[in-house]
């Protein structure tokens, strides 16, 4: 990585360090809100069926991981990225250093994988703490989580290089991430949807990572071959970083 890259990165960590304590509810105490609420106290339903072949407590914990990762990177390449375009114009400031607008998108990027995993490690300890990692590979969701986020940062990183109003993230919080995250797979498989909304989950970059989160915290088989997963988030993350490197250098050109 260029240093201009690292002193971009440096910049965004320098302040997170005045506001950590504000995201400590995302790391820990959502975790364990959203594992007692859906995974332990609905989970008891769900599992009185036996229509799964773990609890749904275990089920659902891989997939609130990702969906987590997901909503974690997809907020920090909205409001910030805006931000830094127009509100404390902070890109400007970069611009007008050594940095180039590839260096700034990738600070920015980096910031954004340090984020995603604060949250995704600190919701992994809590996993943990409940006893649904079942496997030995468990480890090896951090880096599916970091994946995940990168799949759904770049390309809202680009769509917010597109626009000038912040008016639109509640629009695309509303029809794209939520729908994203109730139909990936995270709270009910989605081979009981109709086809078309299954067709839509199989596109969604989310769907992919919860597969193989499942697949390394329970030890369970993925759907699709593990590096099909793992092409399609890589699609997307490529992608979608090549579409926010060309808005940055349009959105920076002197």
């Amino acid at each position: 990585m260029a240093r201009p890259a690292v002193a971009a990165f440096e910049h965004h960590i320098a302040g997170y360090r005045r506001t950590w304590r504000g995201s400590l509810a995302t790391t820990f105490l959502l975790p364990v809100l959203f594992l007692l609420g859906l995974g332990w106290s609905v989970g008891r339903y769900v599992d009185a069926q036996h229509t799964l072949p773990v609890s749904y407590l275990a089920y659902t914990a891989p997939g609130l991981l990702a969906s987590t990762a997901f909503q974690v990177a997809v907020t920090e390449a909205t409001w910030p990225v805006m931000s830094g375009f127009q509100w404390t114009r902070i890109y400007l400031g970069m611009r007008d250093s050594p940095m180039t607008a590839p260096d700034i998108l990738a600070g920015q990027m980096l910031y954004i994988l340090a984020r995603t995993a604060a949250a995704s490690i600190g919701f992994l300890l809590v996993m943990w703490a409940f006893g649904v990692l079942h496997s030995p590979w468990a480890p090896l969701a951090l880096p599916v989580v970091l994946l995940v986020g990168v799949a759904g940062a770049a390309p809202v990183a680009a769509f917010t290089t597109s626009i000038e109003s912040s008016r639109l993230f509640p629009i695309l919080q509303r029809f794209i991430v939520v729908p994203v995250t109730l139909f990936a797979g995270v709270f009910f498989p989605v081979e009981t949807l109709p086809l078309p909304a299954r067709l839509l989950a199989y596109v969604s970059p989310l769907w992919h990572g919860v597969q193989l989160c499942r697949a390394v915290t329970l030890g369970q088989p993925t759907a699709w071959p593990p590096l099909a997963h793992l092409g399609a988030l890589e699609l997307w993350a490529g992608v979608g970083y090549l579409l926010a490197r060309r808005g940055y250098l349009r959105r920076l050109k002197v």
